[in-house]
């Protein structure tokens, strides 16, 4: 596999997938019987409260856009960790995180939810101040500090990485570095300009549902011909459709236009990614970036969903847009429709999700059977018990890990 991306002998293999998916009568010799997904997973409070504490402090998390932060001095406070964190620009160019939490008596550093900082970070309770690496400079009434050693008292650090122009955060220390993280992905699209994308267009709401529910949703394609008769399943054929399992959770499922001919009409005239293949062409590529990002990419632009846990009953959904710089000027007005249509999908997405929150706690529910076209789903819970420890997960609701071999 070329380290640049998708070269020809993957994307010929990768269409020989498609037409063998098409073709089967039945599910592949040799694959295991899926056990059942626990139903205590979805909605036992005391495996929420684990993985809270282990899955989703232990793991890289998308954070923002570089176009969110386009300046020194540029601020936001991210508020899905397990404490408020300022990812600030630093002046060195440098993006950085830390816990915004003044080093005085814990008050916050930022009070707005996003902004450009001046030359100092003041906290609002007692004029501590902060540069913009995260240093300490000064303290109000310093006679009474004179003792205090300012290079021990710096705002404390997370973890802050970047993959092309997205921002990771990560609040363990001993986790692998970013790059390491994505690598089994990461390696199928690198031929793709990614450090050139901007951000379009972002929304964030909240959905009355566990958050497995939502992600479950988006790694499987059985869904289409119910949920999307007039949207996804009018353009791709779901019959079709590969699955590809890669390390640290990552996974893709590869679904085929019903049409080759077919073109989005809301894409005609929009600029496209250089060195767009046919696999971005003519097929809908959806990856998965382990816990909780979705990346179905087209040569104009990608759509991206994350999904964020609140509580065990309610979840937190980020839909954004990535595409290609456009130059100067506003956006192209096809954008409203473009963002509007991809709207109406999630939209159709969801609206089972609330209504299955009540009937998952019903006592009618006693697990999850999954087939083989929805093994993105077990292979995603395979990789949660191993970010928090099989050890630690208890024995009624862990996962058995049968899908090694499968993971490519």
């Amino acid at each position: 596999m070329s380290s640049l991306g998708l070269d020809e002998t993957t994307i010929k293999e990768w269409i020989t997938r498609v037409e063998r998916e098409r073709a089967r009568t039945s599910r592949p010799d040799g694959f295991p019987d899926l056990p059942d997904v626990p139903a205590g997973r979805y909605i036992d409070e005391a495996f929420f409260a684990l993985e809270r504490a282990t899955l989703w402090q232990r793991t890289w998390l998308y954070a923002a856009h570089i176009d969110q932060l386009p300046e020194p001095g540029s601020y936001l406070v991210w508020t899905h960790g397990s404490a408020p964190i300022l990812i600030i620009h630093g002046d060195d160019g440098e993006v950085r995180a830390f816990y915004n939490t003044c080093r005085h008596r814990g008050a916050p550093v930022v009070r707005n939810p996003s902004g450009r900082a001046g030359k100092s970070l003041v906290c609002g309770y007692h004029g501590w101040a902060y540069d913009r690496q995260g240093a300490l400079r000064a303290m109000t009434e310093p006679r009474d500090w004179l003792g205090v050693d300012k290079a021990c008292r710096g705002l404390i650090p997370v973890r802050c990485e970047r993959f092309a122009n997205w921002v990771f955060v990560c609040e363990d220390v001993n986790a692998e570095p970013l790059g390491d993280f994505v690598a089994p992905l990461a390696r199928f699209v690198r031929h793709l300009p990614l450090e050139s994308l901007r951000l379009v267009n972002r929304r964030e709401f909240d959905v009355s549902c566990n958050a497995k529910v939502l992600m479950e949703n988006f790694l499987e394609a059985y869904h289409f011909k119910l949920l999307h008769p007039g949207t996804t399943d009018r353009i791709f054929d779901s019959q079709g459709t590969s699955v590809h399992l890669w390390k640290n959770g990552h996974s893709m499922m590869l679904s085929p236009n019903r049409r080759a001919d077919w073109v989005d009409p809301g894409t005609v005239g929009m600029p496209a990614m250089d060195n767009s293949t046919e696999i971005e062409r003519d097929f809908n590529p959806s990856y998965s970036v382990f816990p909780n990002m979705i990346w179905p990419i087209a040569p104009t632009g990608i759509p991206c969903v994350a999904i964020w846990p609140k509580t065990i009953r309610t979840s937190a959904m980020e839909v954004l847009w990535f595409a290609p710089d456009w130059g100067g000027g506003e956006r192209d007005p096809l954008w409203d429709t473009r963002i509007a249509n991809f709207d109406r999908i999630v939209d159709e997405d969801i609206q089972l999700a609330e209504p299955m929150q009540k009937t998952l706690e019903s006592p009618g529910f006693r697990g999850v059977p999954l087939s083989y076209q929805e093994r993105r789903i077990y292979h995603w819970h395979e990789e949660i018990d191993r970010r928090i420890g099989i050890e630690q997960v208890p024995a009624e609701l862990r996962i058995a890990p049968v899908l090694e071999t499968f993971v490519e």
